[in-house]
């Protein structure tokens, strides 16, 4: 049986074909001009000033044109293997393990309220787990990651009289349904807005509006089918197959019990002077959402937060308090998006903290936590070569004098089918783009220099461009 061509022999071809079309399409180019929106500079066309000009064909730059793909791309490509290398170290310890389990025993003990017996306390437990996977696929871009959950989430399902195929809902399509929705994935939305040169996760509001409504659709459709399998077990496609784990389930895991030790205590103190330090020397922080401007000490807010909810989680085991830490770091991320205009540097910094001050309360050796973290970027190695790869198309297209040329054709091809016409050509071409190139990070890097400027050209904001890249790749992901 052939095998499918691999994602970078993918990309090298097309920069082999983007080569040819050097020799082929007349090179062009627009005047580019910087203007100020919403207090940002940004680049963009001048939709009437195209022109063409000699093209530059290229042969052996298309060595040259890796090199400064990657060169181009360097920030996002570390952005990712920090990402990658934090959340090997986080998993390493199952900390989000333990707090999946005790979520769920905190849901089924609350079936003594009236409300939750109503709804049924099943019900709710596979609604409450699906948001929590959805906002780490709408937040973090969890998606495979989630295979993971899978050994704990399909025991607790086929336990609760369901089969393997709800358990595997609950956190694989979960996560899948809010990286499609994609809040603040970094790794689609951030990279995206980034080449558009928006401002980071603005939209958020919309989008957010465009989650409620897609998980509501995802939860119905799970708790419609986990309601027919329930009634009726045979009816599942997965019955016989599931036979051994019904005969050998175990729900949960008893994993929680870690006694705290020193270094945690300490590193929790410090921590909270930190926090204090930074509450006086930050004493408010400007938060502007749509038309509403916040001033507060957020900063303030969240040391209080983590001074009382880590003293109970350190007391309580080692891995609620790690769990917390991630928590906490979720805050920060949004204040320091929303407050402090930090982009992929700051996140970067933020996690790779995170990562190591784990790994010193998990009681890591330096050699371990070296280990795990580079065993987390080896992991994501391949997207993140795939981004500085990506980069090399562009590089091509800008050198060889043709981009312009494309985007004033295509410009023009489209100008009758109007905004929405143009929009959903995007949206389609997105999803017709993940058969040959499954990563959210390597479509965004590949294709929104050229959609960007697309919609500069045709009259469309630059953020419902992002828009169609954003579930273009994310329902057919």
């Amino acid at each position: 049986m052939k095998r499918f061509p691999h994602t970078y022999v993918i990309v090298f071809a097309i920069i082999v074909v983007v080569a040819v079309l050097t020799w082929i399409i007349p090179g062009g180019e627009f005047i580019r001009k910087t203007i100020v929106a919403n207090g940002h500079e940004r680049v963009v066309i001048d939709a009437q000033s195209f022109k063409y000009v000699p093209n530059q064909p290229q042969i052996w730059e298309i060595f040259g044109a890796f090199f400064q793909g990657f060169v181009n791309q360097a920030g996002i490509i570390v952005f990712i293997l920090i990402i990658g290398g934090t959340f090997w170290v986080i998993n390493s310890t199952q900390s989000i393990d333990v707090g999946i389990q005790a979520l769920v025993k905190k849901i089924h003990a609350a079936n003594q309220l009236k409300m939750i017996r109503i709804l049924g306390s099943d019900n709710v437990a596979i609604v409450f787990i699906m948001l929590i996977f959805s906002l780490f696929g709408a937040v973090f871009g969890m998606s495979e990651e989630t295979i993971a959950f899978i050994v704990i989430f399909v025991p607790l399902a086929i336990s609760m009289g369901y089969d393997s195929i709800v358990g595997i809902s609950m956190t694989y399509l979960a996560a899948h349904v809010g990286f499609a929705a994609a809040m603040m994935n970094p790794f689609t939305i951030g990279i995206a807005q980034g080449i558009a040169q928006l401002p980071l996760f603005s939209g958020i509001e919309y989008r957010f509006i465009c989650w409620l409504i897609i998980n509501s659709i995802a939860i119905a459709f799970v708790l419609w089918y986990a309601h027919r399998i329930k009634k009726n077990p045979q009816r599942s496609p997965m019955y016989e197959l599931d036979k051994s784990w019904r005969s050998n389930h175990s729900a949960s895991v008893d994993i929680s019990h870690l006694r705290a030790t020193a270094k945690s205590w300490i590193v929790y103190f410090l921590l909270i002077l930190t926090g204090v330090y930074l509450s006086f020397s930050f004493s408010k922080t400007t938060i502007q959402i749509g038309n509403s401007v916040v001033s507060f000490n957020f900063i303030a807010l969240i040391t209080v937060y983590f001074s009382i909810s880590s003293f109970w989680a350190i007391r309580k085991s080692l891995r609620y308090f790690i769990l917390n830490l991630l928590i906490t770091t979720i805050f920060i991320l949004i204040l320091g998006v929303l407050g402090y205009e930090w982009y992929i540097k700051e996140i970067a910094s933020l996690f790779l903290g995170l990562g190591i001050t784990t790994a010193i309360v998990f009681g890591y050796s330096a050699n371990e936590t070296v280990k795990q973290f580079l065993d987390g970027a080896k992991d994501i190695l391949s997207a993140a070569l795939v981004v500085g790869l990506a980069g090399g198309i562009i590089v091509l297209l800008n050198d060889g004098k043709i981009i312009d040329t494309i985007l004033y054709h295509i410009a023009q091809s489209l100008k009758n089918t109007g905004e929405i016409g143009s929009v959903s050509m995007m949206y389609l071409f997105q999803n017709g783009l993940n058969i040959i190139i499954p990563s959210g990070s390597a479509k965004a890097a590949l294709t929104m220099p050229i959609m960007a400027q697309f919609s500069d050209l045709i009259g469309i904001s630059r953020q419902l461009t992002v828009l169609a890249f954003q579930f273009g790749d994310g329902f057919t992901n």
